[in-house]
């Protein structure tokens, strides 16, 4: 006789499994891109919708070249259909914190090792400046 041990499949959270029906809706959708975004930042609870409303508002005035459009269900912006920077919210896939990162398209390279994604627990006038610098550098 063969015992069976149960184990739990290491899969896809439900989250993550969500996320990806979010990019194929996106891939077969042909929406406004801002409006997208601004209904993903609706949709967001407090508050990560206070943050992620002030970065749209910081990305678009640092890059206003980049489109806006969602990614995995997330607000994020692209220059010549590639994603260079998103927010993930906290909420989203049941993090502590929030997260502002940018994709391998975005020009942060810096020698040999360079952050590319990083937390937000609150959002003041240094950590927006902050912001606006890499998005600028960014797109540069």
């Amino acid at each position: 006789m063969i015992k069976k041990t149960a184990k739990k499949a290491k899969g896809l959270t439900s989250e993550e499994v969500a996320a990806m029906k979010e990019r194929i809706q996106e891939l077969n959708a042909k929406t406004d891109g801002e409006g997208a975004v601004l209904t993903k930042i609706a949709q967001m609870p407090e508050p990560d919708r206070t943050m992620a409303k002030r970065i749209h508002a910081i990305v678009k005035a640092s890059a206003p070249s980049l489109t806006p459009r969602t990614w995995y269900g997330m607000p994020a912006y692209a220059k010549d259909e590639k994603i260079i920077c998103f927010f993930q919210a906290a909420g989203k896939f049941k993090a502590r914190y929030a997260t502002f990162g940018f994709s391998d398209k975005a020009n942060l390279d810096e020698g040999s090792i360079w952050p590319v994604t990083f937390a937000i627990k609150k959002l003041t006038a240094t950590e927006e400046a902050k912001i606006a610098a890499l998005v600028k550098r960014a797109v540069a």
